[in-house]
Order: structure tokens, then C-alpha cells, then sequence
């Protein structure tokens, strides 16, 4: 969609004028500057009420929601807006609009700041934090974004593609968890040793055993974004696809492996030793980072949050931890288990959170934003 793509690209412009001069949008404003135009541009006719009902109840007494998209007078869709710079890791904001849309039969639920895009399915039988679909900040990919907001459009809500593609995704998500459970412990998982003992006669079972011992896994499924790109470019015709071939790295290979970064194509910088002497105290006490400010982290393909602390310290899933790397480390033992090797356990905290620079406004890692208080301190 050429128009959304535009209306995108001049959201983006638009929040970066209101950062660069320092002010704030309220949500009425967002709504009008940042949500309408995307709204319009998947082709929904924002002044006709049977399509788009603002401060939509479904009886009298209950909370309003900020945008109900219809089709046939029917809701499809949920939005809860929130202002510019709002922070959407508050799970109030989702939790009631999941709950509320659970209540009035409506599947899909998108949660936004103008800045970034969260769409739910509110009916998946999983916790809400596993009902995420997909988020997206329009800043840090377009593309992305674009290829999201597609499956928000009147008519690919009205061809259902988004369950199409949260069919995959879903099934994708349980088969990766198992996968990583052949793999997550010191000794390989007896039911996988027995399948390739039947399949290669030539080698014993020790040996198969050993070498997956030595052998670390990695499973490479594609997001909901790349399974939705090439529906959006044909859509007469939703396209099937197949999960590539997992693949086996040596373990040899990987002793010095971290965590891809976040962003595309980000480059290596050099750090340098001012900015290994600062502490997450002293981006605080430089009025970069804020007490309370949200982190986030990307592992394996799914968000993570943490809360700064007023001393430095960082909390996630209710622990505190002395530093990022710490936090970061917690992440991983959350997901793999106590029995985590080192090598995969080791994470550069600095680079693995991000949170918004208190000065400038924009997200970025902790890494940046220890580098612009050692610039500022050498300026």
C-alpha cells in the first residue's frame, strides 16, 4: 500500500518535529495527527460511525474504548489509544481492552501511542502476555510497520488474513518452545537420541549422544511480519509457507557467541573506557534515563520488560539485579532454565536494554545512551 506507506513515513515526521521542540501531544491530539491518517489509509471511512465508532460501549454503563472498526455494523477490531510518548508496557492498558474485548466478541485488539503498535487476539486460551501478535515502533522499521498495519486494513479484516497468519504463528511459537526443550539441557533429550539411533545404523548411541552434546541448536522461524509480507504484495491470493530447515551449529563454533542486535544493520562501536566507567547510576544522575523508566529487551524473538530503579538497580519478574547484564542474564535462564551454559548466559546489558534517552525522547540501547553522557561529559 503506496498511501499507508506515506501516511507512515509522515507520522514518523511528525514525532520527530513535537521531540525535537520538546513538546507533548496529548491524546486527542495523537489521535488526530498520528491514528487517524493510518486509520484512513487502510481504508476505513473515518466519518461513517457504522465503520469507525470513537468511544465505542457496548452497553451503556461499560468504559468506552477509543475506536471500534466495524464491518457490517459488527466490531472486528479494538483500538486503545493512548498519548505520544504514553508508556504502553503498563499491562493496564492492554488488560482491559483484552478483557473488555473478550466480553463484547471481539478477537482482535490493537493497543497505540501513534509512535508504536501492539494488535493482540484477544480469544487466544493463552496469559495475555502470550496474546501479543506483534508490536512495532514506525520509527525503528517501516517496512515492518507497513507490513502490520496491511492486516489491520478493512479489507484484509474483512478476508480474515490476520488469523490466517496467527494460525502460523501460534503453532510456530509452541513447536519452537519444544524444540529448544530437545535442546536446553547439559545431556540431550533421550527420545532425540532414540530417533536418530534408529535412523543412522552405522553409529552407535554413545556416539550420537556425544556429538549432540557438542552440538548447539538453533531454530530460525520467521516472524509474523515476514509470513505476512508476501500476503500483503499478492492479496487474491494468501500464499502457505514452510518453516526453514533448523539448523545445527557446532558448539566449538559458538564460544563466543552473543545475542544478534535488536535493530537492522546495527555496527559494531567501539566503547571506550570513559564509557565503561559509567554505571547506569550515573546516566541517572545525568538526567538521561529517569526512575521508573520501562526497559526493553529482545530475546529469541520476544520482548522483555524491566523497570529502572531509583539506585541503579534493575527488576524484572518481580527480582532485582545490581546490573543490565544481570537483568540480561535473567532473561536467558527464564527462558532456558537454571542449567544455561556460560557461554550463552553471558550478555552485554548495556547493549541487550533499551529505554528512552530522557532528553532527546528516542529509544535507544543503554550503550547509546552511556556514549552521549560520556560525549557530553568530554564536550
Amino acid at each position: 500500500m503506496t498511501e499507508l506507506r506515506a501516511v507512515v513515513e509522515q507520522c514518523v515526521e511528525r514525532q520527530r518535529r513535537h521531540r525535537e521542540r520538546g513538546q507533548l501531544m496529548n491524546e486527542q491530539n495523537t489521535k488526530a495527527a498520528l491514528i487517524d491518517p493510518v486509520l484512513g489509509a487502510l481504508g476505513w471511512d473515518l466519518y461513517d460511525t457504522d465503520e469507525v465508532h470513537r468511544e465505542y460501549k457496548r452497553v451503556r454503563q461499560d468504559n468506552p474504548v477509543d475506536y471500534a472498526l466495524l464491518l457490517l455494523r459488527t466490531p472486528r477490531l479494538f483500538i486503545e489509544a493512548k498519548a505520544l510518548g504514553e508508556n504502553l508496557d503498563d499491562p493496564r492498558w492492554a488488560n482491559q481492552t483484552i478483557s473488555y474485548a473478550t466480553m463484547a466478541g471481539v478477537e482482535w485488539v490493537a493497543l497505540t501511542n501513534g509512535a508504536e503498535w501492539r494488535v493482540y487476539n484477544a480469544h487466544a486460551p493463552v496469559p495475555i502476555d502470550d496474546k501479543l501478535f506483534r508490536a512495532v515502533r514506525l520509527e525503528d522499521d517501516i517496512d515492518a510497520a507497513v507490513d502490520l498495519l496491511c492486516l489491520l486494513s478493512k479489507q484484509n479484516m474483512g478476508d480474515n488474513r490476520i488469523e490466517e497468519l496467527w494460525k502460523s504463528f501460534f503453532v510456530d511459537r509452541q513447536v519452537h518452545a519444544k524444540l529448544r526443550e530437545l535442546f536446553a539441557g547439559p545431556e540431550p533429550a533421550p527420545d532425540l537420541v532414540d530417533l536418530l539411533d534408529t535412523r543412522m545404523p552405522k553409529l552407535s548411541r554413545e556416539e550420537i549422544r556425544q556429538s549432540l552434546v557438542r552440538a548447539r541448536a538453533t531454530f530460525d522461524f520467521p516472524t509474523s511480519a515476514a509470513i505476512a509480507a508476501p500476503v500483503q504484495r499478492r492479496p487474491s491470493s494468501p500464499q502457505m509457507y514452510e518453516p526453514p530447515v533448523p539448523q545445527v551449529v557446532p558448539r566449538p563454533a559458538l564460544a563466543h557467541h552473543l545475542p544478534a542486535p535488536a535493530g537492522p544493520n546495527r555496527q559494531t562501536v567501539r566503547v571506550t573506557a570513559d564509557e565503561r566507567r559509567l554505571k547506569l547510576v550515573d546516566l541517572l544522575a545525568a538526567g538521561r534515563l529517569q526512575p521508573g523508566t520501562a526497559l526493553s529487551g529482545r530475546y529469541l524473538g520476544e520482548r522483555h520488560s524491566a523497570e529502572l530503579l531509583a539506585d541503579g538497580r534493575i527488576r524484572y519478574r518481580g527480582e532485582v539485579y545490581n546490573s543490565p547484564s544481570g537483568a540480561g542474564e535473567a532473561v536467558k535462564i527464564a527462558i532456558h532454565g537454571a542449567d544455561i551454559s556460560d557461554t550463552r548466559r553471558a550478555t552485554d546489558g548495556f547493549d541487550f536494554w533499551q529505554a528512552q534517552d530522557a532528553v532527546t525522547g528516542d529509544v535507544v540501547t543503554l550503550k547509546e545512551i552511556r556514549r552521549r553522557v560520556a560525549q557530553g561529559r568530554q564536550g
